[in-house]
This record gives C-alpha cells, sequence and structure tokens, in this order.
C-alpha cells in the first residue's frame, strides 16, 4: 500500500476522515461502449469512449486499466495462487486425489487456446493523441500524451477484443447450469486512484474497487439471446422479450442481431449476463424500483424463481428502511455466475432447487447494493466492510421475512469466529484480500468477523445508537468510498462514545476478548465479585447478578478509554460501576447481598460480546453447565 503511514493514521484514527476533510475528492469516469458479441466462438470486439475526470490534487502522468480476463489463462497470477495455497477454492480446481489426501488441478491451468479469458486493447490515445501503453497481467500500464492537470478532463477512446473464458471464477460461458453468458469483469475497466494512490491490484481471486461514474453500453447479439444485468433498457420496445411496455407491439430491426442499449448512472461497473433459454420476469415494487428475474427454463428451478420474487420485493423494502432508500430504478436478480456475486444493479446466482439457499443468497446480494455498490468500500483491501456488513444486515432481513424475532440471531457467527481465533490461522481484518493464507482464513475473517464487528458494536454503544449509525453512514457517504476510520467517526458522532481503540483492536489486531468471573469473596458482611480481563482486547461489560430469590440485577460497568456511557435499554433497570480502565487486569464489584443469596454471577449473558472463552464468564462455573 502506497503512503503507508497515511494510511495507518487514517485506521487508527490519528487523522480525519475523509467525509470531515473539506479536502475529500473522488475521480469520475463516463463510459461509452459499443460491444459485438460472436455467441459461436464466445469472442467479441468493442470500442471504448472513456471520459475521465481527475478530481485529485495531483497531476497525473499515468493511467492504469484492469484487464480482468487475463487472470483465466494458464500460467496467470491467479493460476499460480491457486496451485499455491493450501485449501483452493473448490469451484476452481479438481481434485485428482481422495477427500482425505487431496490433489488439486488448477481448471485454469488445462485450459485450451479456445478456452482462455483475454482482453487485448488494439489501440488507445488520449484526446487524439497516441499513447504508450503496456500489458502487465491484468493491468494495462498507460503513459499519457499530455498530463491530467487536477480539475482537468482527458477522453481515452480505445479498441478491444475479447474472449470469454470457460466458466471457473464468476464470469464465463457455459456455466454448470447451463447459463450461456456471465459477463462480469469483461471490459477494459479504469482503475481507482485516490488518497491511498493507485490501485492497479492484479486480479487474483478476491473482489473490486471502481471509480464512479455514468455507462451508456451498446451490445450487439444474436437475437433469440435475452439480456439482463445493469442500468435501465433504452430501446425495450425495439427488443421486448418482456422489457417492453405493456400492450406494446414490438419493432425488431431486420437481421441476425439485436443491439440492446443500457445506461446506468453513479455506478463503479457493469454486467450482464446472455441466454437463448431465459425467462424474464419483472414486478414494479412500492418504491417504484422495477424488480427483474431472469432465469433458465428448467423445471428444477423455476418454481423457486418465482417464488423469490415478492421476496426480494420485501428485501428491497427491508433494507430501504434499515440503511437507506435504494436510488437507481431498477435490480435484476439473475441466474449465471458461480454462487452468488453482486454487480451494479444486479446480481448473478446460480441454482435454485434448494429454496432456502436461493432466498438467502439473493437477500446477501442484494445487500450488497448497499454495502458496496453504494458505499463504495473498497473490497480489496476491506473486504470485511462489505462482506461482514452484508452478511450483518441480510441475517436481520431473513430473519424478518420468515417471522423470527431471536434475541441474538448471531450466535452462530460468533461461534464460528471463535473456531477462526483459536485455529491459529487467524489475520489481522487489515490484511489485505489476496495476503490471507488461507481461504478459509479470509472467508471467516471477511463474512464473519466483519459481521460480528456490527453486532458487537451494537453491544457496546447500544442497538439505538447502531441503527442511527448505519442511517448517518449511508447519509454521509452514499455514492463515495468510505474508509474504515469513516464508519466509526459516523458512530462515534452519533452515540458520543470514543471508539478508536475498539476499531484498531478488532481490526488492526487479532486480539482477542475474555473475561471472567474471577471469584466472589465475602468479608464483615460485604461481598466483593472479582472480575478478570484474561485476553488483550478490552470491552465495557454488561454484568448479571441473580439471586436466590429469583430477583436478578443488572450491572454496567464502563470502559474507562470510551468517555462514555452506554445508555440503558428501554425497559431496563441497571445499576452503572465506576469505569474500568484497560491497564488494571482486575476489577473488584461490590454486591449489596451476602455471598449465601448469590446464585449466580454472568457476564454478558445475551453473548453480544466475543468473548473467546465463556466458560469463565459464569460463577459458579456450575451455573454454565
Amino acid at each position: 500500500m502506497k503512503k503507508l503511514i497515511l494510511s495507518i493514521l487514517i485506521l487508527t484514527g490519528g487523522a480525519m476522515s475523509a467525509q470531515e476533510n473539506p479536502n475529500y475528492w473522488q475521480q469520475h469516469v463516463d463510459y461509452k461502449m459499443d460491444i459485438d458479441m460472436n455467441v459461436n466462438n464466445f469472442q467479441y470486439t468493442g470500442s471504448q469512449e472513456l471520459k475521465y475526470t481527475n478530481n485529485s490534487p495531483d497531476t497525473l502522468k499515468k493511467v492504469f486499466y484492469h484487464l480482468f480476463f487475463n487472470a483465466l489463462q494458464p500460467g496467470s497470477d491467479m493460476d499460480m495462487r491457486l496451485q499455491d495455497i493450501a485449501d483452493p477454492d473448490g469451484r476452481m480446481v479438481n481434485n485428482l486425489g481422495t477427500k482425505e489426501e487431496p490433489k488439486y488441478q488448477s481448471r485454469i491451468s488445462i485450459l485450451k487456446p479456445n478456452e482462455i479469458g483475454y482482453l487485448r486493447v488494439e489501440s488507445l490515445d488520449q484526446d487524439g493523441k497516441k499513447v504508450e501503453y503496456k500489458e502487465e497481467g491484468t493491468i494495462l500500464k498507460v503513459s499519457l500524451a499530455e498530463p491530467i492537470a487536477p480539475g482537468k478532463s482527458t477522453t481515452f477512446k480505445m479498441k478491444f477484443k475479447g474472449q470469454v473464458p470457460v466458466q471457473i471464477r464468476r464470469s464465463g460461458r457455459n456455466n454448470a447450469d447451463g447459463v450461456a453468458l456471465s459477463m462480469t469483469q469483461w471490459y477494459p475497466k479504469l482503475a481507482e486512484y485516490d488518497f491511498e494512490g493507485w490501485h492497479a491490484d492484479p486480479y487474483i481471486a478476491r473482489e473490486f474497487f471502481g471509480v464512479w461514474g455514468d455507462f451508456d453500453v451498446n451490445i450487439s447479439i444474436d437475437k433469440k439471446y435475452i439480456l439482463g444485468g445493469t442500468g435501465v433498457l433504452q430501446n425495450a420496445d425495439e427488443i421486448g422479450y418482456g422489457y417492453e411496455k405493456e400492450g406494446t407491439k414490438v419493432k425488431r430491426a431486420k437481421g441476425d442481431k439485436l443491439t440492446w442499449n443500457f445506461k446506468a448512472e453513479k455506478v463503479h461497473d457493469f454486467a450482464w449476463a446472455a441466454d437463448p433459454e431465459y425467462i424474464h420476469d419483472s414486478m414494479k415494487t412500492e418504491s417504484g424500483v422495477t424488480l427483474h428475474f431472469l432465469y433458465k427454463n428448467d423445471p428444477k428451478v423455476k418454481e423457486n424463481w418465482k417464488k423469490i420474487q415478492p421476496e426480494t420485493a420485501k428485501l428491497l423494502a427491508f433494507y430501504n428502511e434499515h440503511i437507506g432508500e435504494y436510488p437507481w430504478k431498477q435490480y435484476s436478480v439473475i441466474q449465471g455466475g458461480d454462487g452468488g456475486m453482486e454487480y451494479a444493479n444486479c446480481t448473478l446466482i446460480t441454482g435454485g432447487e434448494n429454496y432456502d439457499g436461493l432466498l438467502g443468497t439473493t437477500a446477501h446480494e442484494f445487500a450488497h447494493s448497499w454495502f458496496q455498490q453504494l458505499l463504495g468500500t473498497n473490497e480489496s483491501q476491506h473486504p470485511w466492510m462489505d462482506e461482514g456488513f452484508t452478511s450483518y444486515i441480510s441475517t436481520q432481513a431473513e430473519q424478518s421475512l420468515e417471522g423470527k424475532n431471536s434475541e441474538n440471531p448471531y450466535k452462530g457467527s460468533y461461534r464460528t469466529y471463535n473456531y477462526l481465533a483459536q485455529s491459529g490461522k487467524e489475520q489481522a481484518l487489515s490484511t489485505h484480500g489476496d495476503r490471507y493464507e488461507y481461504n478459509m482464513a479470509y472467508s471467516i475473517a471477511s463474512y464473519v468477523k466483519g459481521s460480528v464487528f456490527l453486532s458487537q458494536l451494537g453491544y457496546i454503544i447500544g442497538k439505538e445508537n447502531l441503527q442511527q449509525t448505519l442511517h448517518s453512514y449511508y447519509d454521509e457517504w452514499k455514492f463515495k468510498h468510505p474508509s474504515p476510520n469513516d464508519f466509526i467517526r459516523v458512530a462515534e458522532k452519533v452515540s458520543g462514545a470514543e471508539l478508536n481503540w475498539y476499531l484498531n483492536d478488532w481490526v488492526n489486531t487479532t486480539n482477542t476478548i475474555d473475561y471472567a468471573v474471577k471469584n466472589i469473596s465475602e468479608e464483615n458482611n460485604a461481598t466483593t465479585a472479582t472480575l478478570e480481563r484474561v485476553g488483550i482486547m478490552p470491552m465495557p461489560l454488561d454484568v448479571t447478578v441473580s439471586y436466590t430469590d429469583g430477583t436478578s440485577e443488572n450491572i454496567y460497568i464502563p470502559l474507562s478509554m470510551m468517555q462514555w456511557e452506554k445508555p440503558a435499554a428501554e425497559g431496563m433497570e441497571r445499576t452503572v460501576e465506576k469505569n474500568w480502565s484497560w491497564a488494571q487486569r482486575n476489577y473488584d464489584l461490590k454486591l449489596n447481598k451476602p455471598k449465601s443469596e448469590i446464585s449466580k454471577i454472568e457476564i454478558d449473558a445475551a453473548g453480544f460480546m466475543a468473548d473467546v472463552d465463556r466458560s469463565n464468564n459464569i460463577f459458579p462455573a456450575a451455573a454454565a453447565e
């Protein structure tokens, strides 16, 4: 990472957040593309006109493009990583051994020339002047004909050609569901430049970071193919296939191909999928957003893809209420790709035979429209901010759809995090997505520990403050690129608590939480419960004391470094004790009743604190059985 010292200051709260900084800036792009697809050999040609506005304070002498499809070739960085990592993604390898003694073969390594993916730039100029460029794997490095001064714009014109790879990861042709084309990461995409410098990361397997802008894309393809993806179809009445206005007589152009024109505003990616057997359904929601559903005409999945449609409308309403209003006119749920993956205005999801799986994946991927497509974090550098936040809110959404009201719907997440913390394979959440030694560690860190970051923050500042934090985060940072510090500063402003300690310990270290009820003593009719901080990471504590007469008492012990007290939950009576300083390992809690009348003392009875050893949270220990 460039400008390392500045990045560390920002992550740890030592510098002003970008939102508070009047010098905050972000780049802007406008893409116009014309694509001609040959569905027989899966090759395509394209022209791209890109207007790039330099809103940075720096004069730029070079730019970078991503050429993602070049990763799907033998010998690529993605191929080499698959062959090197101990636990490769099962979708991307063949196991030539056994389950007990696996011998993995990279599927990329055996691709033939007509099966690989590639993106090749054939010409590129800047404001009419030829520029020098060099292709290095999945990155195109461009030396500019003229530097781009701060506040100035330039226009790049490019000719390129590509080949759609056999489907291995996210993109590709003829996937396991039989979908012909999953067109994601398919075009030369300008890399992001921000306060950390250029983000020209090679494509190894993880996710993406893009520049906000507008897209105007024409896709010419065999007229039997039905498309869905990013943006709003502009020529629906010339295309048909369920996009036309009701009652319209579709007037398609003569010839073997149709040209689909999609436009999208204020997005940082463009994706699409196509298949001649797609069924296309659509519905208008109460908020005015049109939902599109494109799926194979397969009797094994059709019923579930029909069933998911009204539930998707409910998901939209839930996210609108609990995060903020979805600002675009449409969203498409498309069968394609592998697993599930989010893109601007759409998601590509495989399968559908299992309804619960389809619902859960749709809930997760749709939530990414907020946590990544609107709140555009750097998924490569901070994958936990999009995957974790998405997992947190989609868990709530699924609970709502199922009519459940669990006190702690994240218990499974806490258990999974605990497994990682005890495994010896955990790396800090601040680790770049490509630098995790194990895929398992990446997945649990990003999806699970990232989710626990939010649920545990609710424990620290209160659920109402957390909910307001999410609303304020949306209001302040939609259509921007927030960093971890930007989020925690919103939480601080909403709650009034000092929280940089939480961000630092939970994200930048692998410190764990472990608090214990060490013992109970009685002297001169005064009872003292001695509590101990066993782990390194500090926390405020909720303590419940139960008495032999059936009553109980709620006690709150503030953390000194927060300079704040959590408000009591509505209807709760509690006692607030003196602050606990992190440097003091033990804490004496004075109780008002004799030891003989105390049946149990428990730290964090609700289980929202990610304590790695809950066996010592209860005294006496037998009470935990």
